[in-house]
């Protein structure tokens, strides 16, 4: 073995690879959980068993390099039970690999949907989870800044499995306690409206998420509903919050009271981590029995159609990502990009390699229909556009 290694290693170096690229060879990669700007996140049969893997291109990253490297070292500090593990990382001449935990117990509401049951109590034991991770992380200076339902994970699919935190890729570390951040920041929705107005930010901004992500898994909708960015600023500026009676006539006065300490508009009178833990509403004790299960299965089936846009837009992702690449020969990108994405949405089994191949499920080939029917919509309508241009030129020279 010890032979192998070096032969190895010596074959890395001939190619121009790093020492770490041996690692490699440990993983074997599956399907495709995720893709954005940098690079795609895909997941992998490691020494230890499944793992997430994010694969980031050198190219797309050249010149802010140093935002690797504080995820790297955010993620080796990070010790938590409610929080994604770091498990190693290696690099190759075009690409940076980071490895984690894998999380298969399913996202946040899609675990509650496979329930017979979910109460208010159940709801306040949920936040408590999330709330408990992201203390620990204000604790030591961190803002994770892009809380969603999206990256709260079940880390298995055993009935008491653990909540976890994932995604860190755009959280960052102060460098001193009061030290204000003024990039862009966040998923539409859930920022605080100081990252929206571009006023600089610190931890305040996550607790405005979770009092979104709370108010949502109470009722199955959001309390700011804007489709555009201006308006939803107006609405989250204002933070007129509307407790409608029909959904919320059996959520207790806690709850709200809860949600009202963390949907402040100015970042100063939010509640911070640690004085929301010692809310009375976490404790359970004055929580419903009220089954919140029909409002969110309403809340997800709204989702889902949203989500086969959202396929569709992965897909393009993994495209570009792929003609992005300056080692093709060696590549960790997909070849074919549609069937990646349909297959980002079902956990492979262990019984079943994640690289098998399958057919587009309906879910995505209805939304490649209907992003070809909108792009023909939108087509047609640029060449009415045209049409009445060169018709009033055509009438004006006459």
């Amino acid at each position: 073995m010890a032979l192998w290694r070096i032969v190895s290693n010596m074959l890395n170096r001939l190619h121009g690879q790093p020492d770490s690229y041996d690692k490699k060879s440990k993983y074997r990669f599956g399907r495709t959980l995720g893709a954005g700007t940098y690079g795609i996140v895909r997941e992998a049969d490691g020494p230890d068993g499944r793992v997430a893997v994010k694969i980031i291109l050198k190219k797309n990253v050249r010149g802010n390099e140093q935002m690797v490297l504080d995820e790297l070292d955010l993620l080796q500090r990070l010790k938590h039970p409610h929080i994604v593990k770091f498990v190693d990382w290696f690099e190759s001449r075009d690409k940076y690999y980071i490895v984690t935990e894998l999380a298969t117990g399913g996202e946040l509401f899609d675990r509650i949907c496979e329930q017979g049951k979910f109460t208010e109590k159940d709801a306040s034991q949920t936040i408590k989870q999330v709330l408990g991770a992201v203390n620990y992380l204000h604790r030591n200076n961190v803002v994770h800044r892009d809380l969603k339902p999206e990256n709260l994970l079940y880390l298995t699919k055993a009935p008491n499995s653990d909540l976890v935190l994932a995604d860190f890729g755009i959280a960052k570390m102060l460098d001193t306690k009061d030290e204000v951040l003024t990039t862009m920041a966040g998923s539409f929705g859930y920022a605080a409206p100081e990252v929206m107005l571009k006023q600089g930010h610190g931890k305040a901004v996550d607790m405005w998420s979770l009092g979104v992500i709370t108010y949502t898994l109470l009722c199955g909708y959001s309390p700011f509903r804007s489709e555009n960015l201006q308006d939803l600023i107006d609405e989250c500026s204002s933070a007129q919050v509307v407790f409608h009676e029909r959904y919320w006539k059996d959520v207790s006065d806690d709850a709200k009271d809860f949600i009202l300490k963390l949907l402040q508009p100015k970042p100063e009178d939010r509640w911070s981590s640690e004085r929301a833990l010692s809310h009375p509403w976490l404790s359970g004790e004055n929580a419903t029995d009220h089954n919140l299960l029909p409002e969110i299965k309403a809340y997800l089936t709204k989702a889902r159609l949203r989500r086969g846009i959202e396929l569709v837009k992965l897909a393009n992702r993994i495209e570009a990502l792929k003609m992005q690449e300056d080692d093709p020969e060696n590549s960790d990108i997909p070849r074919d990009s549609t069937l990646a994405a349909d297959q980002s949405r079902v956990p492979s089994s262990p019984d079943k390699p994640a690289s098998e191949k399958r057919t587009l499920s309906k879910t995505i080939k209805g939304a490649i229909f209907r992003e070809v029917v909108l792009a023909k919509v939108r087509e047609m309508k640029e060449q009415e556009q045209t049409l009445k241009v060169t018709e009033g030129a055509t009438s004006d020279k006459s």
